[in-house]
């Protein structure tokens, strides 16, 4: 008789000793996975404790890293954190304030160093939370840490396509490359792009007059204005604040930028079909990302119904004539519509969010700080006057207003953990071994908060940025917009507009809180950008 057999049901007319046998094989055979499952799991677990050279950091739990604290019942959660250090898989917390990821970060550097490990799963993730480490990291070993992550979340998001996320090589250098000049053609870094940043303001003046003295949130306004600067660029049109359907993009993107590292959607990465399930977060960041993928795809659909080869009027345009010519000499070329999509999508949403909320953090920096807004209206009086529009040539005579913008990106740090990083080979950073594979995440907004490269570094202070004599001084570890190979593409337009949008802003309006309103958290609201919490201002006519 074959094992299998005597594995079978006995019959009806079996005696109770067959009977019992038969139940004791199965109960084994049900019985043994769940016991080898826990014995696998610790060997999983102790395999990843005993990676030696790396950062140190928590102890991961098995399969989900240092991600399965999120997991738990808030009653588990508070049982975990009685358990002795070693047993955790994530440190204490001893302020209540620590709740945004920039800080709890920040508070683990404390614990193991400014460079520490943890797990995303089975994905190790190094931090790096100062200064000298980005640095060496970055720039000095640019080639190694230059890559981007293979993960799930950003695989399915991104097909790996377009200028943020693409792996760092020869296809992403041809394509940053011609994306950048081509945004220069346009205007980027340029004067000529002045009067398309002022003719915007003008709606955004209107828009906050409609409200005269009553408190708004500026949000909706600000978004609108930011958004149909790059449009201009890259699809040639601006849209109306009461566009319907522009209005519901702005907002989605914002939703999806702020859900998209929520902490039950990052388990996509452990459990890739997570992302497919049919309710919560899951199901509404599949609808986020279908809507804007319609609106986009519509937007280069007319672009390749009207375009005129003679007059190309915007990025759009002479994507799709390069691509057309790249065609013609090599049929295998990376310019095709997919990878347009991924890199309009870029541009669209990178360059919108980003400086949109470096000036609603600006906004809410001085209506903070009435103090620090009367001297940038004194200087704006003295250098501009009332009636003339600000000039990107009037920055140099301008320092203090300067200084204010750059301290509240210093406080605000809009992408605090930049977009991460990935090493392409086995390194040795600081003294630490890190592996090819590794996912690096640089913790810009720890690196602005450092208490031994910055005096008093909580407080907002745009003294800082200025010598004795009152000249701005520019400090090599002053790096919003981050530094190396993948450093900001849109950095230069997104400084023209900042200064621009808020000069004007000053030069029109004074900006207060309402009365009765609390003070905001100023530790943001996190997503893939820091953005303020919801606030309402009021403005008076200057």
């Amino acid at each position: 008789m074959s094992s299998t057999e005597g594995a079978q049901a006995p019959g009806p007319g079996c005696s109770p000793g067959s009977q019992r046998l038969f139940q004791d094989r199965l109960s084994c055979a049900l019985l043994l996975p769940l016991l080898l499952l826990p014995l696998l799991l610790l060997a999983w677990g102790l395999l990843l404790g005993r990676q030696r050279g790396v950062p140190p950091g928590p102890r991961p739990w098995p399969l989900v890293g240092n991600l399965g604290f999120v997991l738990l019942p808030a009653a588990l959660k508070r049982w975990s954190s009685s358990l002795p250090s070693p047993l955790r898989c994530v440190p204490r917390p001893r302020e209540p304030r620590l709740s945004s990821p920039q800080v709890i970060l920040a508070h683990m550097a404390r614990l193991y160093g400014p460079i520490f490990s943890f797990y995303l799963g089975p994905y190790l993730v190094v931090v790096l939370c100062d200064f000298h480490s980005v640095r060496e990291a970055l720039v000095q070993q640019a080639e190694v840490f230059s890559d981007r992550p293979r993960v799930p979340l950003i695989s399915i998001f991104t097909k790996e396509k377009g200028i943020v996320f693409a792996h760092y090589g020869p296809i992403w250098r041809q394509q940053r490359k011609f994306s950048h000049s081509t945004l220069r053609h346009f205007g980027l870094g340029k004067l000529s792009l002045e009067p398309k940043i002022i003719e915007e303001f003008k709606y955004v003046k209107e828009e906050m007059q409609k409200h005269g003295g009553n408190p708004f949130n500026p949000f909706p306004i600000i978004s609108n204005a930011i958004s149909n600067i790059i449009c201009s660029m890259c699809f040639g049109q601006r849209f109306e604040y009461n566009n319907g359907d522009f209005k519901k993009m702005l907002n989605l993107m914002s939703r999806g930028l702020e859900i998209s590292i929520n902490n039950q959607i990052l388990l996509i990465n452990i459990c890739s079909w997570l992302y497919y399930l049919p309710f919560g977060v899951f199901k509404e960041l599949r609808q986020i990302e279908k809507d804007l993928t319609i609106f986009l795809k519509g937007i280069i659909r007319e672009h390749q119904e009207t375009l005129d080869v003679e007059n190309p009027q915007d990025f759009i345009d002479m994507y799709l004539l390069h691509m057309e010519e790249e065609m013609k000499n090599n049929s295998n070329s990376s310019f095709n519509e997919d990878y347009l999509f991924y890199i309009i999508g870029d541009l669209f949403i990178a360059g919108t969010d980003t400086t949109t909320n470096s000036l609603l953090w600006c906004l809410l920096y001085m209506s903070l700080n009435p103090e620090v807004q009367e001297k940038v209206h004194k200087e704006i009086e003295k250098v501009i006057g009332p009636d003339r529009a600000p000039s990107l040539t009037d920055k140099a005579d301008m320092p203090y207003t300067e200084a204010t913008i750059m301290e509240v990106q210093r406080m605000s740090v809009v992408v605090p953990f930049g977009i991460p990083h990935m090493t392409s080979e086995k390194t040795i950073l600081q003294g630490y071994t890190i592996p090819k594979g590794t996912l690096i995440v640089a913790n810009l907004w720890s690196v602005h908060r450092d208490p031994t490269i910055w005096e008093q570094p909580e407080n907002f202070c745009p003294e800082r940025f200025l010598d004795k004599e009152g000249k701005l001084i520019k400090k090599e570890y002053f790096i919003p917009f981050g530094i190396g190979k993948r450093v900001c593409m849109g950095e230069q337009l997104a400084k023209m507009e900042l200064f621009l949008m808020f000069v004007s802003l000053m030069q029109t309006f004074t900006f207060t809180l309402p009365k009765d309103s609390k003070k905001p958290v100023m530790t943001g609201r996190f997503g893939l950008t820091l953005s303020p919490h919801p606030f309402n201002v009021i403005v008076s006519k200057r």
